[in-house]
């Protein structure tokens, strides 16, 4: 066991499978940023009404709550490095005609919302295909630090993509789009260049193809799970403090547009730094208890950015939450992966995906509602303060998931 653990990071990276993943996975999270930023531009420009700006959200989401069983059925079903080549095609497709339309000056709003619907389509049967793909690829008892790897490219990606498709949009209102065909084409090729190393199928199949709903009956009958999913949704839920960025940066900070960008970004700095550190020194023992402990620390950073007047404590205290969400999200991704059999990865991986969906869609909801009620100070603190009681009320309800010591 012990030589299995000793896979590095340079190991992973050295492996042709693995490269092609991480390569690709980044790329469409490249595209899927970039796109978040030029379609809200380009909506507010030809609008100029926020709620039209807020219904492309919703639009996005729509297709992972009614697809999800058959998005997970379809990982399941077929050869899952096929199903991301078809999403991805059909996003960029789908780029290549936002592109297109703005060239020539003929798109319009109803255009735009159309074509999120079809990138909110292909991302909810490509996110449980490139989840359950994971495991087949990374070498037995290298899932932890594969998780990690992925989630640090993903990370790099998220800062990156919005500033880049900004700057893209301010050129042209099409070259965004551009270059979100050119990353989704080439993240098609590498991802043809992966080579499973574990079947498909194991060949000991524990529940029916053909049954939609699978995931959610294995989720309901696994506490260790239910338990790491339904924590993470009501962590993201109570602890949306994102979402009320731009007011801190005006009103309580004083630091205007620039200071929004350097708040923004700080989460995923520190998100990144994790990475690196989970990337070298996996976490070996007393896995659900550290899964425990970062929600807490999530919260309790919440509590101090909601408190703080000071930039630099803002800063920091955002860029911790980033970090501890980052173990939290490596543990659980990790966890819920090696406890499912790779016949169901698909399925519950789509649940899994829609939880992740609905708590930040709802997250930034009850944040902006209670700021609404309470002032923003307050909510931001009671989401805090909800988090860490969420995290210590769990620990008593699935003593199996705290319980667990190991994850390879």
């Amino acid at each position: 066991m012990s030589s299995v653990l000793q896979v590095s990071a340079g190991a992973l990276l050295k492996q042709s499978s693995f490269l092609f993943f991480l390569s690709s996975r980044s790329l469409s999270r490249f595209s899927s940023q970039i796109a978040a930023v030029a379609i809200g531009w380009q909506i507010y420009d030809l609008t100029g009404s926020a709620f039209a700006l807020g219904m492309v959200g919703l639009v996005q989401f729509l297709p992972t709550a009614l697809l999800v069983f058959v998005a997970g059925q379809a990982a399941d079903r077929y050869e899952r490095k096929r199903v991301v080549q078809l999403c991805q095609l059909a996003e960029a497709l789908t780029s290549l005609f936002l592109a297109w339309g703005s060239y020539a000056g003929w798109l319009n709003q109803v255009h735009i919302f159309i074509a999120t619907f079809v990138l909110g389509t292909a991302g909810a049967f490509e996110s449980p295909a490139t989840a359950a793909l994971l495991p087949l690829i990374a070498p037995k008892g290298s899932l932890q630090r594969a998780t990690a790897l992925s989630s640090g490219a993903t990370q790099v990606a998220t800062i990156m993509g919005p500033a880049l498709g900004g700057v893209a949009y301010a050129v042209a209102p099409g070259l965004p789009y551009s270059m979100m065909l050119v990353c989704w084409l080439l993240g098609m090729v590498l991802t043809g260049g992966i080579r499973p190393a574990q079947p498909e199928q194991s060949g000991t199949a524990t529940a029916n193809p053909d049954d939609l709903f699978a995931g959610v009956t294995f989720i309901r009958s696994n506490p260790a799970i239910l338990g790491t999913i339904s924590l993470d949704l009501f962590a993201v839920l109570f602890g949306g403090v994102v979402a009320l960025l731009p007011i801190y940066a005006r009103d309580i900070l004083l630091t205007g547009p620039l200071g929004l960008g350097i708040l923004r970004a700080a989460p995923a700095v520190g998100a990144l730094l994790m990475t690196a550190c989970l990337a070298r020194h996996t976490i070996r023992r007393h896995v659900g208890l550290r899964m425990f402990q970062a929600v807490i620390v999530f919260g309790v950073a919440t509590i101090v950015f909601a408190l703080s007047k000071l930039m630099w404590l803002s800063v920091l205290s955002l860029a911790v939450l980033g970090a501890a969400d980052t173990i939290s999200v490596v543990i659980r991704f990790s966890l819920v992966q090696l406890s499912t059999p790779n016949e169901m990865r698909g399925r519950v991986g789509a649940v899994n995906f829609l939880f992740i969906n609905a708590s930040n869609q709802l997250g930034q909801f009850e944040s902006g509602v209670t700021a609404a009620l309470l002032g923003t100070m307050p909510a931001a603190v009671l989401g805090g303060v909800a988090t860490v009681a969420v995290a210590l009320i769990w620990m008593k309800l699935f003593p199996a998931l705290r319980d667990v010591d190991r994850l390879e």
